[in-house]
């Protein structure tokens, strides 16, 4: 698309992926299963929060971004450090590509204050479990080869969903981890965009947020 002068978008909420393009992707050390294994068999014993709590020890700056939850992450991070006796962080930041050539714009939507953001991700659960969020979750537990160490069931809100279905808590526990857990995640981001460089922030509730994102656009590209 750039080779033919078409200018490329793209949208998404998962940050790191668009880090790993701009900046590369850093040549980590293979996974090593025997201490997969032990790290596997100290959360089992431990808790992940006690591994994540580890991890705060070894690697402060990744484990900041990471929820205490976050078992597939933790496990990478804390498996990396055992084999290199170097924090993940570390090995993220020295993987710099060299200029592209390619001139990026960054634009990032930015609810303020964190009440109405609070107040958002609130509305945004009552209407999942509304619209039959319960229901899809039955047909998931039904589907073959899907159970709740599935990486796509440990996303925010089916795990704790997938824990009431089993009987561990109320469904009005469910509702209230998993909206604890979506304000985790959403300062999580917050605090991930705040690491980006030349980031231009928009109010998406604001009365004119496409106009202002037109103008800006318009500054960049001439």
């Amino acid at each position: 698309s750039v080779a033919k002068g078409r200018i490329p978008l793209l949208v998404g909420g998962t940050m790191m992926y668009f880090r790993a393009l701009t900046e590369g992707i850093a040549d980590l050390p293979a996974a090593d299963s025997r201490i997969r294994e032990q790290i596997d068999a100290d959360a089992k014993r431990l808790g992940w929060p006690a591994m994540h709590a580890e991890l705060l020890k070894v690697d402060p700056t990744l484990a900041a971004r990471l929820s205490p939850n976050d078992s597939q992450r933790i496990q990478r991070a804390l498996e990396v450090f055992h084999i290199s006796g170097k924090p993940l962080s570390e090995w993220q930041r020295e993987a710099v590509m060299e200029p592209d050539g390619i001139e990026y714009i960054k634009i990032a939507l930015q609810i303020e204050p964190r009440a109405v953001l609070h107040q958002r991700i609130e509305q945004r659960l009552d209407s999942m479990l509304r619209n039959g969020f319960e229901d899809e979750m039955l047909a998931l537990r039904a589907r073959a080869g899907l159970d709740r160490n599935s990486s796509s069931m440990r996303s925010v809100g089916y795990r704790q969903f997938w824990a009431y279905l089993d009987g561990e808590y109320s469904r009005q526990e469910a509702t209230d981890r998993a909206l604890f857990a979506t304000r985790q995640l959403a300062k999580r981001q917050l605090t991930w965009l705040r690491s980006e460089n030349e980031v231009f922030l928009v109010d998406p509730l604001e009365a004119d947020a496409i106009g202002t994102i037109s103008a800006n656009l318009a500054r960049k590209l001439g």
